[in-house]
């Protein structure tokens, strides 16, 4: 086969292609040098990113795994936001399937749903609170027109929900917050905002990387939650990681300055990725951590 991944180099992207190396297939990625070094996994290195791409030359793909994208929630640049998340992807669609591929992945997220209450479904409120959240509800809007238009093509959203795990760290203040209070507690007490009891639901990069392969293989079009189906607060984090790194520090409290835009709890309803994609989970969120400690939490 020959496989297209977007963002190849970024920290999803780069572990999807290090999980499809040595398979037999042709691994085509895009990236960027300033993200992580999979060049010895991929057949063809396509740089700087998929946006000036000769797709004629590029030729037919079986299948395309889409990561590429603005991630920055904070970014209030709309043009760019949209310019980036969902005009460029769309443009990727729509070549990509002129010359034959039938399959696509591509990461979407739950901050589609902003603060809708959880747990979070794929058919209850979409309510984006950031232009980044906006991005990837026109682009699911987008897609599943357009597989509705082509039915012999398969396209499949993978909603994802606060993915921590190796490859993260260029990412910095981007990266996860299990990655982050991680490296405070190297030093010393973790910060929270107040009083620590937000909840999330965590997912750990292996089991991504495992519902992306599970997409490809999908027998139609969908889009669909990718989280561990449970919530754990900031204040849950703490004390995991207080057991895996041998450490005792409380958390210390501070003002939160996005309350008015904060999610104050997510966590996903899994039982459509079930029955679409024959996804599950494998890591909860205390054997998710101790498999990162283990395989380099401060060195991913």
């Amino acid at each position: 086969m020959r496989i297209l991944v977007t963002g190849g180099t970024g920290f999803v992207g780069s572990n999807i292609v290090k999980e499809l190396s040595g398979k037999g297939d042709e691994i085509i990625i895009t990236g960027s040098d300033a993200e992580q070094e999979v060049g010895k996994y991929v057949n063809k290195y396509l740089q700087p990113s998929f946006l000036g791409i000769d797709w004629n030359s590029l030729g037919k793909l079986d299948l395309v795994f889409h990561e590429a994208a603005i991630n920055n929630t904070l970014l209030a640049d709309r043009t760019e936001m949209l310019r980036s998340n969902l005009e460029s992807s769309k443009e990727l669609f729509r070549n990509v399937t002129a010359n034959g591929c039938k399959r696509i992945v591509y990461a979407s997220s739950t901050a589609v749903y902003g603060n809708a209450p959880a747990p979070l479904k794929e058919n209850g409120p979409i309510e984006p609170l950031n232009v980044y959240g906006e991005s990837k509800k026109l682009l699911d809007e987008f897609t599943m027109d357009f597989a509705k238009n082509n039915p012999d093509k398969i396209i499949v959203g993978l909603r994802y929900c606060n993915v921590y795990g190796q490859g993260e760290t260029h990412k910095g203040k981007r990266a996860s917050m299990i990655y982050q209070l991680a490296q405070q507690m190297k030093k010393g007490r973790p910060r929270l905002f107040k009083y620590g009891e937000q909840k999330r639901d965590f997912i750990y990069v292996k089991d991504v990387v495992q519902a992306n392969l599970k997409a490809s293989q999908a027998d139609k079009s969908c889009v669909v939650n990718c989280g561990s189906g449970n919530s754990y607060s900031f204040n849950n984090i703490v004390a995991i990681l207080n057991s895996e790194l041998g450490t005792k520090y409380d958390p210390e409290y501070m003002e939160n300055p996005y309350e008015a835009t904060y999610q104050t709890n997510t966590y996903c309803d899994m039982n459509y990725a079930k029955e679409m994609i024959n996804f599950e989970p494998k890591y909860n969120l205390e054997q998710g951590i101790a498999d990162y400690v283990k395989n380099g939490l401060f060195n991913s």
